[in-house]
């Protein structure tokens, strides 16, 4: 994305999506990748883009993890149906979890923590039309977004259903942020699903933004074995 979008500094850190500093718990470490980046307004003379190449050390997550609810058994042929049986069978688990916290991160999008089936529905629809500039009409929901930009938040709602799901399952230790790529992008519909928005935003080449909001929706290489985001982006800016 940075290279897309051609940023006067940037620093490309080798960290999992929603963690920018690195390790969790480890201020010592975040502090590292702040003073590397902030150091860049002193020595970036043009457009710089440098890699900070030091690891984020073991948080004690797995790799080797497989979801212990078994969601193969959605069979109709209608993606929305099968997205929504998908969704019903990690339910419990997620309210397990909403419970436990007394919270939830669900609704990025306006919707409300009860309105996860007019999303998944939403997305389905979405989806299977290829339509990626219409607002999908949800009755009770107010998006606080736009589309194309809506999609991202869709997804991330959902992702984080899913995961809020995982994280009340048993077992010895929590998958780490590959693993739930994995889960998602091989084993979901809501996986499946996002692929097919992506190929939407695909085809809308004219849409501002849709080409870069593929490049959100999708993990790097999980969309046709390599990056989502386009190698360039121009987007209209007015005066």
């Amino acid at each position: 994305m940075s290279e897309a979008v051609v940023p006067p500094r940037a620093l490309w850190v080798p960290f999992p999506l929603g963690r920018p500093l690195g390790a969790v718990n480890d201020p010592d470490f975040q502090k590292n990748v702040l003073r590397r980046a902030l150091g860049l307004l002193d020595t970036a003379v043009e457009p710089t883009i440098e890699e900070y190449a030091v690891e984020t050390p073991d948080d004690g997550l797995s790799e080797n993890w497989a979801c212990p609810v078994n969601l193969s058994s959605a069979t109709s042929d209608s993606l929305s149906e099968r997205l929504l049986a998908e969704v019903a069978m990690l339910r419990p688990w997620a309210i397990e979890t909403r419970h436990q916290r007394g919270r939830t991160l669900f609704g990025v999008t306006g919707a409300g923590e009860d309105q996860v089936d007019d999303v998944a529905r939403a997305l389905a629809t979405i989806a299977d039309s290829g339509d990626v500039i219409s607002e999908p009409l949800v009755n009770g929901i107010s998006w606080t977004f736009e589309m194309p930009l809506l999609l991202r938040h869709m997804a991330d709602d959902l992702r984080t259903f899913y995961h809020e799901a995982v994280a009340a399952q048993p077992g010895e230790s929590a998958p780490n942020h590959d693993a739930l790529n994995q889960w998602i992008f091989s084993e979901t519909v809501l996986g499946e699903t996002l692929l097919l928005v992506a190929d939407g935003l695909t085809q809308a080449s004219d849409v501002p933004m849709a080409q870069l909001v593929r490049g959100l929706l999708i993990p790097e290489g999980y969309y046709k074995g390599g990056s989502a985001f386009p190698e360039e982006v121009n987007l209209a800016i007015d005066p």
